[in-house]
């Protein structure tokens, strides 16, 4: 399989066993997000090797298994498919076809107060997941900041926007993240209160 997938989406976890069976991967509505827009397709792993899957008003019950570690064999209508599985999240679920460069996404509509029917519902539910990912690592994290070539810091986000109330500095001044090494990232202190 080639490296796409990995490049589409960093940081994949592969399937393990004690990590991801019992809690997050068994019984829950894996929405398939690839051809959402033409139809929605859940599939629901179950105990015994059953895989359910649900298509409009049509569910079909076929079988699935682990052969080693991450990697699984899946029975559908088009075939048994061999597939290393992996989680970007705990609701995010990516099955990567073996030797190819085939992969389907899959979320955990379980996870989600609202319904996956279509590919703007996928759009809002990642959006509204990373970007509160994103916000708690921002309020978490410490930032210098550059002014006047002086560097200040290191200031979390709420200090950094009580001194820009207090008008004690600029909003433009550069920030950078405790673990960068310089400002090359041209990141600016209304930049990271904005996204609070």
């Amino acid at each position: 399989m080639s490296a796409s997938i990995f490049n589409l989406l960093p940081n994949l976890k592969p399937f393990h066993h004690e990590t991801h069976y019992d809690d997050l991967f068994l019984n829950q509505n894996w929405v398939l997000v690839n051809g959402i827009s033409k139809k929605k397709a859940i599939y629901v792993f179950k105990d015994e090797n059953t895989l359910q899957i649900s298509e409009s008003k049509t569910t079909t019950e076929t079988s699935w298994c682990i052969e080693a570690k991450n990697t699984f064999s899946i029975v559908t209508e088009d075939g048994e498919t061999t597939v290393k599985a992996y989680f970007k999240d705990d609701d995010v679920l990516v099955l990567t076809k073996i030797k190819t460069d085939d992969y389907a996404i899959f979320i955990n509509e379980s996870s989600y107060s609202e319904s996956l029917n279509s590919l703007e519902d996928v759009q809002q539910f990642l959006h509204n997941k990373y970007k509160n990912k994103a916000t708690s690592l921002i309020y978490d994290h410490e930032f210098y900041y550059i002014e006047k070539s002086k560097e200040f810091g290191p200031f979390t986000v709420e200090e950094l926007t009580k001194k820009v109330q207090e008008e004690s500095i600029s909003p433009y001044c550069f920030v950078r993240d405790l673990n960068e090494h310089d400002y090359s990232n041209r990141l600016r202190i209304r930049d990271l209160i904005k996204e609070l």
